[in-house]
Order: C-alpha cells, then sequence, then structure tokens
C-alpha cells in the first residue's frame, strides 16, 4: 500500500511584509483593523494554496485579537503558518508583528486563525495533502488544531 504524502509547516510557510501608509489608518494614523486583516487573510491564503499546490478559499476566521496599535510608517511583518489539514480543509495561524523602521524590535499586534478549503478546478472541495510536524511547537500547534476544530463544531450545534 502506497504512504500518503504529506508537507511540513516550513514548505508552505508564508512571510508577508508591509508599509503602514496614511490611506491605511484611521484619522488617528493608527492602522484600521480591516486593513490588517486583508494582510492577514492574504498572507493564510497563499501558505494554503502553497500547502494544497491548489486554489484555496476562506472558510473561517477565529477570535482575531488586537493587541497593540500599529502605526504610520510601521513595517509590519505577517507571518502564517499551516498546523494542520483535515481533508479538504486546512488551519493556518497567523500572527502579525509591527516595527519602527529604525528599531529591529518587533511587536505582536495581532494574530488569528484561519480556515481554508482547497478547491478542485470545478470549485469543489478537494482533499489535500496533510500536515507533517516537525518541531516541537509545530507538534503541539497539529495537537491543538484538532480541539480547535472540535470546539467550532460544538459551537455550531
Amino acid at each position: 500500500m502506497k504512504k500518503l504524502q504529506s508537507r511540513t509547516p516550513s514548505q508552505s510557510e508564508t512571510i508577508k511584509t508591509e508599509v503602514v501608509c496614511p490611506n491605511d489608518t484611521n484619522p488617528m494614523g493608527i492602522l484600521q483593523g480591516g486593513r490588517l486583516v486583508e494582510w492577514m487573510d492574504i498572507a493564510a491564503a497563499v501558505c494554503a494554496q502553497t500547502h494544497a499546490g491548489k486554489i484555496c478559499v476562506t472558510a473561517s476566521i477565529d477570535e482575531v485579537a488586537f493587541r497593540h496599535p500599529a502605526r504610520i510608517g510601521d513595517i509590519l511583518i505577517i507571518n502564517a503558518r499551516i498546523t494542520r489539514a483535515f481533508g479538504s480543509s486546512m488551519e493556518v495561524l497567523v500572527d502579525a508583528f509591527a516595527r519602527k523602521v529604525t528599531d529591529t524590535k518587533k511587536t505582536l499586534i495581532s494574530e488569528a486563525y484561519f480556515t481554508f478549503v482547497a478547491l478542485d478546478t470545478m470549485g469543489n472541495p478537494t482533499p489535500v495533502l496533510p500536515v507533517r510536524p516537525v518541531t516541537a511547537q509545530q507538534k503541539k500547534d497539529y495537537e491543538e488544531a484538532i480541539i480547535r476544530k472540535s470546539a467550532k463544531a460544538k459551537r455550531r450545534l
């Protein structure tokens, strides 16, 4: 029997960089939450599509937390990494950091779990390769993903 292939989280990890411009902010010069979520969604989509090798669509975003503000001129580093695949869906953890141009210190400003579904050429859900965690953190994220999925299913009932 042929063993099903898998991919490690590092094979699809995605890093997106943005600069906060005036048109991205509110009248106080603080990054708008919706713009940040848009950028996080793009990074998560690239991660999911790289893992799946297929077009993927956002199915849900869980608990977007805005921890600190980002301001005009800040550099954002958005990191997306797959935690687990479930048939045709995948969970992607996205962390967003901000730093001043003149500083190397990054501050976590937001994090969220995104769920994506892979689609075939007809737009129907299609299976994706399993995730093969390697590091201790990846293994922890992998195990906790099933708990989050179960909790989400219970909330829908």
